[in-house]
C-alpha cells in the first residue's frame, strides 16, 4: 500500500473510532421542567445466576426506571466492553429538568461520571442522589440495537437487573445497590431486558420544588 493510501486509511480508521466512541447524534431537548419525576424502583429478586459471553451473571436486585439521558459513552477496548458496550448517565427528579441541567457540567469518561454544580439550583448532594452512571448490558441483539440509537437528552425507560459479574480466574465486578453512594463502586451494572425511548408526545412536565430532598 502506498504512503498516501496508508495515510487515508489511517484517517478513516481514526474518524470511525471517534464516531463509535461518541456517536454523531444530535442532543434531544424538550425544554425546562422535570420529565422523570419518579425514583428508580428496586426490589428483591430470586433470579438465578446464568452465563453470558463466558461471564457468570448473578442478579442482585430487579430495577425499573424512567430517566433523562444526561450523557452516553461507548467503549470497545476496556475489560467490560465485551459485555457492556455503553454507559448511560441517567437523571431523574430535578436532574431531568433542563432548566437545572443547563448550569451543571457533565463529563462521562473512563466509566466514570463527573458532575460540576456551577450555579445550579440544587445542592451537590441532591445532584448526586438524583443521577447515576450505569454500565448497560443488553440482554439480546434487539436491546443492543435499541441502545445504539439512544441520544443524549432523551427520556428512556429501562427494566432489568442490577448484577454481579464474574470472569473466572480474571476479574469480578459488583453493581451498587444504592443511589446515594459515590466514588469507587458507586456505578450500577445493569442487565437490561427492556429499553424504550419515549416519544415527545408522551412527555409530561413537572415544576421543580427547591425544597425537595
Amino acid at each position: 500500500m502506498g504512503e498516501k493510501k496508508l495515510l487515508i486509511f489511517s484517517l478513516i480508521l481514526m474518524v470511525g473510532g471517534l464516531l463509535y466512541k461518541k456517536p454523531f447524534f444530535s442532543t434531544v431537548s424538550y425544554g425546562e421542567g422535570i420529565i422523570a419525576p419518579e425514583e428508580p424502583k428496586q426490589s428483591e429478586t430470586f433470579q438465578q445466576a446464568f452465563s453470558y459471553n463466558n461471564i457468570i451473571i448473578t442478579p442482585l436486585a430487579s430495577l425499573e426506571l424512567e430517566a433523562k439521558v444526561l450523557s452516553r459513552e461507548n467503549y470497545s477496548f476496556d475489560t467490560f466492553s465485551v459485555i457492556s458496550p455503553t454507559d448511560l448517565a441517567l437523571g431523574w427528579g430535578p436532574m431531568s429538568d433542563e432548566g437545572i441541567l443547563k448550569n451543571i457540567e457533565i463529563d462521562q469518561t473512563g466509566r466514570w461520571l463527573s458532575l460540576k454544580r456551577g450555579n445550579a439550583l440544587i445542592s451537590s448532594e441532591l445532584m448526586q442522589k438524583k443521577s447515576a452512571n450505569m454500565h448497560i448490558i443488553p440482554a439480546n441483539e434487539h436491546i443492543k440495537k435499541k441502545l445504539s440509537k439512544v441520544k443524549k437528552g432523551e427520556l428512556v425507560y429501562l427494566k432489568g437487573f442490577l448484577v454481579k459479574l464474574e470472569k473466572e480466574h480474571e476479574w469480578t465486578a459488583r453493581s451498587s445497590l444504592s443511589r446515594d453512594d459515590t466514588g469507587n463502586g458507586a456505578c450500577e451494572i445493569v442487565w437490561v431486558e427492556n429499553l424504550e425511548r419515549r416519544y415527545p408526545s408522551e412527555i409530561v412536565f413537572y415544576q421543580y420544588a427547591p425544597l425537595e430532598n
